[in-house]
């Protein structure tokens, strides 16, 4: 078991983590921008550590550098990054690797498949699993807009990186398609450092099925 968890989020998903990371018996260590001081995440961890640049606090939590860099100063054996923000980018999960720290979550080279909708798309495919019609992913928005054409609404804009909803819109009139690419990428650029979205058929009322894999 660990002994002293860093969690590399903030707000509720840290501070859920701190309560679990106790109940366990291990010590916490929280990361903060500068603009984050006064959050509540910062207080409850039993260590806190300021990171990244002033004014720009989203960019602190996307630098796994930084992450790793607190993690041997405070000691840390473990590092879990909640959902978002890093979360499935393997950039932190290989940097923990080769600090020998441990990733609370999949390898790097899941991660590297599955973290990247469009490849995990692809790979969907190479294994003959059905997928919905969707275009290339990209960042020009007169591309993925005629690239589209030939699906039919509703779509969805997807950003590749990330989860939790963010870069994200279902489109209903294609009229609005174009302003849907727009805000995806920006939010998509924002929450995970990277504005590349793709476009795929939506599924109209559709049953969720979901396997937890621990």
């Amino acid at each position: 078991m660990f002994s002293k968890v860093l969690v590399a989020n903030r707000g509720e998903i840290a501070i859920r983590a701190f309560r679990a990371a106790y109940e366990m018996g291990a010590r916490t260590v929280a990361v903060f921008p500068h603009e984050d001081r006064g959050s509540e995440h910062r207080l409850k961890a039993d260590e806190a550590y300021e990171i990244g640049d002033r004014g720009h606090p989203v960019r602190a939590y996307l630098d796994p550098e930084a992450i790793v860099a607190v993690a041997l100063r405070s000691g840390a054996d473990a590092v879990y990054p909640g959902y978002g923000f890093l979360s499935e980018n393997p950039a932190l999960a290989e940097a923990c690797a080769d600090a020998g720290i441990t990733f609370i979550g999949p390898g790097a080279d899941v991660l590297t498949l599955t973290g990247n909708k469009a490849r995990a798309i692809a790979a969907a495919r190479a294994a003959g699993v059905p997928t919905l019609r969707s275009v290339e992913p990209g960042t020009d928005v007169d591309t993925l807009v005629s690239a589209a054409e030939e699906i039919p609404e509703p779509l969805f804009v997807k950003a590749v990186a990330g989860g939790g909803g963010r870069g994200m819109r279902r489109v209903d009139d294609r009229a609005q398609l174009r302003e849907a690419i727009e805000t995806c990428m920006r939010e998509a650029e924002g929450a995970f450092g990277d504005p590349t979205v793709f476009i795929e058929q939506a599924v109209v009322e559709p049953r969720h099925i979901e396997v937890q894999i621990l």
